[in-house]
């Protein structure tokens, strides 16, 4: 059988306070329906409907990437009632899986042991035991335990509200036995609603087995309806993560501090992470890698042996194996740095190469050059690189000494072995091993008299 997921995603999500539609509030980075989306993705054979409301066009721009069906339902009349709007995409031999699409942190796992519970004589529901079930539809069973019904928190009697196992809302159905009992749905309730959740009443009375399976935690099938729950969630899927980091062998501080907003390409051997650093987007990381506290990594590429020391910024950034970086400094777009360079305190570089053996240890910013081997740039050096409406190149070839305090006015090329006296402003091409300096003479004036206020 193909699989169907229907993912209803149209709730105003009043509780948020937000202009925002729920489903597009974040953890790690990414759209709660990101989240279930990407998951349903896991599965073989499967496509995706959509099921939106309430800021829908945003919805859709936003995650437009979705290979996914499209399908308004423009009064919230319950989940039931969205489900009908998907009814022209459910084939009869489909499995049909109903997702939330702001219950992120379901795992392609649990799904799979709910859709093994689909065929023609049996439907899937994926329940869950609460210490405090207020708010959930109630699992009523036969005293030999098959569920006979779910039964709202608003429609339940004082008796059923002591039963503890609720209901995710989370089912698998064969398409033509969901599409009969959907065309049957009433509103005959508290809620004046048309509950999903009825058709597992229908099953029953239909002859069709209910079976049911559990999450492994209870975390999996939580859903986001106001910004404390979002934070919740999102430390619940750091911890995940940060759990998962270690189990590939990586030393992490503190697992409570840290984030991780995106993937990782490689992770090598002996990787040690202190706390609070954050990794976004792609990255890869070789063995014998230290990062600092504080440090945010963003589609950077680490060789081995690397230390970055704490409070730096590298984003799509590259460095090379036995480098040093930090602490306090930023690489940005297009840094590419080769083995054994060394970046200290507050430097910056952009769009620069750095061949092997450079040190730039302080107060320094590179931008859109090429620098050689074994260069030392001393503490203030800047490359002026832009002139207000065009960027330029500066070249600084192997072996250059550059003093403190330097600006390099590119275009410009320093040659091999040469050395640049502090305080100098380059603006012209320089010879190789030869002292190049530029400074206005000092001079002492004898009898000067510094003001006063009168």
């Amino acid at each position: 059988m193909a699989i169907k997921t229907i993912i209803l995603a149209a709730g105003q999500g009043t509780r948020m306070r937000s202009v925002k539609p729920k489903v597009l509030h974040k953890i790690a980075d990414r759209a709660l329906l990101q989240h279930v989306y990407d998951t349903s993705q896991q599965l073989e054979n499967n496509s995706v409907v959509i099921v939106y409301g309430h800021g829908g066009e945003l919805v859709k721009e936003q995650l437009s990437s979705f290979d996914a069906n499209w399908v308004e339902q423009k009064q919230q009349l319950g989940t039931g009632h969205a489900v009908q709007q998907a009814e022209g995409y459910i084939n009869a031999d489909d499995k049909v899986l109903i997702l939330y699409g702001d219950v992120p942190l379901l795992k392609k796992q649990t799904i799979v042991r709910l859709l093994e519970n689909v065929s023609q004589t049996s439907i899937g529901l994926l329940t869950v035991n609460l210490d405090d079930p207020k708010g959930y539809g109630r699992i009523i069973r036969s005293s030999e335990g098959s569920v006979l019904k779910i039964v709202e928190e608003k429609d339940a009697s004082n008796q059923e509200k002591l039963v503890i196992e609720g209901n995710t809302g989370i089912i698998g159905a064969p398409g033509n036995l969901l599409t009969e009992w959907l065309s049957k749905l009433g509103n005959s309730n508290a809620q004046g609603e048309f509950y999903l959740t009825d058709i597992i009443e229908m099953a029953v009375n239909d002859g069709i087995e209910v079976k049911t399976n559990q999450p492994e935690t209870q975390d999996e099938v939580l859903g986001v309806n106001d910004r404390s729950q979002l934070a919740y969630l999102e430390r619940v899927y750091q911890l995940q993560q940060a759990q998962d980091l270690m189990q590939q062998g990586v030393t992490l501080r503190d697992p409570a501090r840290i984030d991780v907003r995106g993937e990782f390409k490689h992770l090598g051997q002996d990787i040690e992470v202190d706390v609070n650093v954050v990794f976004e987007g792609i990255n890869s990381i070789g063995d014998n890698v230290i990062i600092g506290a504080n440090c945010i990594l963003k589609n950077a590429v680490i060789a081995d042996d690397v230390e970055i020391l704490a409070n730096c910024i590298i984003e799509d950034a590259s460095v090379g194996e036995h480098s040093r970086i930090g602490p306090f400094a930023r690489l940005r777009p297009q840094a590419e740095l080769a083995n054994e360079v060394h970046i200290g305190n507050f430097v910056e570089i952009k769009k620069s190469t750095v061949a092997t053996g450079t040190k730039i240890n302080h107060l320094s910013y590179i931008g859109d050059a090429s620098i050689g081997s074994k260069v030392n740039i001393g503490a203030g050096t800047i490359t002026c690189n832009y002139d207000g409406v065009n960027k330029f190149k500066t070249i600084i070839e192997d072996g250059v000494f550059i003093g403190s305090d330097t600006q390099l006015i590119a275009p410009v090329t320093v040659g091999k072995g040469a050395t640049i006296g502090a305080g100098s402003t380059i603006t012209k091409d320089t010879p190789d091993d030869q002292l190049t300096l530029s400074r206005a003479k000092q001079i002492s004036l004898n009898g000067w008299q510094r003001p006063v206020k009168g």
